[in-house]
């Protein structure tokens, strides 16, 4: 037999094999499947492996769906990082040392270093600002104001050195979009770290008493109540205070991460009054303990409770972990006032 007759036997070998082959897959695969193969353009398509998050190759027809406790611990956190979505947070200049008067000054930039300019409205204003030390003590809410060519500026001293979590919360005009974005900065001098070392449930600040309730879950969305008394009697006389009856900032510990916090209820009217329950919906990314911060206002003058929630570890009828809650003067969200009355800038916000 010569080459080519050898190449034709051969080639004809084949097609006998393939069609041998083809007429047991139709015996043993269901016809729909038989069917996708004979299709290109349907084999691609249903023969695909598919991939999930975790890596893990998912067959056709197999795909579970996803957990709804592990989607909410998946969920991505937010402040940790100086840029999202093509937007970024500048260097922040402030004083170097404590008891050094000076300007907390930033932008928001684009990718291109162009300052944003534009922000919408968002709890009352058109950005919030906090600090806070690494420690979670210090804590500031402020509300700065923006020059025209977009840059934030707020008076500050710093009361005690240490490395501080700078948190710019807002929602740029061009996505209308909540974004968190953080940087870190240094304050030179000795320091004596006060860490969160027990859950804290009460807290007093100028003879007035919060208490905070509820279960901080991990597992998906829980409401957190904040209760408002005087010497032993409800507050109801609690002032909207952007956008709400209180304003609660949630930060996990250890890393200072920033959590979703909704206050619950309609926007109260302006002059209105309420307590003495606030209640907020919070959602953990993950187990842990965390750090809380209430601001609250009465008789025009906002103050701010602290709370330490660990996960799963709320004592729901309110008392402190220990001792009585000892009375303290307030130190930070007055001094947002004196920006958002006198500066220059935009007195309108988001968070």
């Amino acid at each position: 037999m010569n080459a080519p007759q050898r190449l034709g036997a051969y080639g004809a070998g084949l097609v006998t094999l393939f069609v041998a082959a083809f007429v047991v897959a139709g015996a043993v695969v269901p016809s729909s499947v038989v069917a996708a193969w004979s299709s290109p353009a349907q084999g691609r398509s249903t023969m695909q492996e598919t991939h999930g998050e975790s890596g893990a190759m998912n067959m056709p027809g197999t795909a579970e769906e996803a957990d709804p406790a592990d989607a909410a611990a998946e969920a991505p956190v937010r402040g940790l990082s100086l840029e999202q979505d093509g937007l970024l947070l500048s260097p922040v200049s402030a004083p170097g040392e404590v008891d050094e008067p000076g300007t907390l000054s930033f932008s928001i930039t684009t990718a291109d270093g162009a300052a944003v300019t534009e922000f919408e409205t968002e709890h009352d204003k058109k950005l919030h600002l906090i600090v806070v030390r690494s420690d979670g003590s210090q804590f500031r809410h402020v509300h700065p104001t923006m020059s025209a060519d977009g840059v934030w500026s707020v008076p500050w001293t710093w009361d005690e050195a240490g490395s501080y979590r700078v948190f710019t919360d807002f929602v740029p005009g061009s996505t209308g979009e909540n974004l968190i974005l953080g940087r870190t900065l240094d304050v030179a001098g000795p320091v004596s770290p006060e860490p969160a070392t027990a859950v804290v449930t009460s807290d007093a600040v100028d003879g007035y008493t919060a208490t905070l309730t509820g279960d901080l879950s991990a597992n998906g969305d829980s409401t957190l109540t904040a209760t408002v008394t005087k010497d032993g009697e409800p507050v109801t006389a609690l002032e909207p205070y952007l956008g709400a009856y209180g304003h609660l900032v949630a930060l996990r510990d250890g890393d200072l991460a920033y959590l979703h916090v909704h206050p619950e209820g309609d926007e109260p009217a302006p002059g209105s009054t309420s307590g003495p329950d606030v209640e907020f919906m919070t959602e953990a990314p993950t187990p842990g303990r965390y750090l809380l911060y209430l601001d609250f206002k009465v008789d025009g003058e906002v103050r701010t409770a602290r709370f330490v929630l660990d996960t799963g570890d709320l004592d729901t009828a309110g008392a402190p972990a220990a001792g009585e809650p000892a009375d303290r003067p307030t130190d930070d969200t007055d001094a947002d006032e004196p920006a958002d009355e006198h500066g220059a800038g935009d007195s309108d916000h988001g968070h």
